[in-house]
């Protein structure tokens, strides 16, 4: 059991400590991060119902399951709890923290699924796993953490789009991410590779976004204190 935890957890904790050095400013609190984690960890066990509680009661059709009762349900809990436990929060104040928190519980629930996973297929699943689930739980988080950036330093209609772009490309992103293993199958890594390329390719600019967004305001609040 120690072996499914260490595989299922280790590479979340990887992919969790690259973004979070990748904060070319202050990085956030270790205590806030690991909060956002368990936060995600946790936030595992309520889906689980919800999804169980839908396909027993109701007729779920593929398309229904994967954009919806996944996409839809996981990425929306996970922007609530981003939105009420950091983007509200006193530590939440730079561009740059929004990726970072959001990455934390994104991680945290990709770690939890990865657990369960791996228990009932084996260990020997954990490479592909890390590949895919685990990053794209992340880069999803990425992108979500992004915008909600981008709305805590913006006002008016501008805090309103953005938050809006924070739940509905990654809803979207992960969607087509699912539409992909069910409708390729066994060849879903012919279409899931150019994918998740151009996940890391858009995740990695966002970062960079970020950490130019963060240069420009720490500049801008220089210069009104001097």
């Amino acid at each position: 059991m120690l072996g499914i935890v260490s595989a299922g957890v280790a590479p979340a904790v990887a992919l969790l400590a690259f973004f979070y050095l990748k904060d070319k400013y202050e990085t956030e609190p270790v205590s806030m991060v690991i909060r956002l984690y368990i936060f995600g960890a946790l936030l595992v066990f309520p889906i689980m119902v919800i999804q169980f509680g839908f396909k027993e009661e109701m007729m779920v059709s593929s398309f229904t399951e994967g954009f919806f009762l996944s996409a839809l349900l996981e990425e929306f809990l996970k922007w609530f709890l981003v939105f009420y436990c950091a983007y509200q929060h006193a530590e939440f104040n730079e561009p740059y923290d929004g990726i970072v928190y959001a990455v934390a519980l994104s991680l945290g629930f990709a770690s939890m699924e990865n657990i369960f996973y791996l228990y009932v297929h084996g260990v020997n699943e954990a490479m592909g796993r890390a590949l895919m689930p685990v990053s794209s739980h992340a880069l999803f988080g990425v992108i979500s953490g992004y915008y909600f950036g981008k709305a805590k330093f913006s006002s008016g209609s501008r805090k309103k789009v953005f938050l809006s772009l924070s739940i509905i490309i990654p809803f979207g992103l992960h969607g087509i991410y699912n539409w992909i293993l069910l409708v390729f199958e066994k060849d879903f890594l012919i279409a899931m590779l150019p994918f998740m390329l151009f996940l890391w390719w858009l995740g990695l600019k966002k970062v960079k976004l970020a950490n130019a967004h963060k240069t420009a305001w720490l500049t801008r609040h220089k210069n009104v204190g001097s």
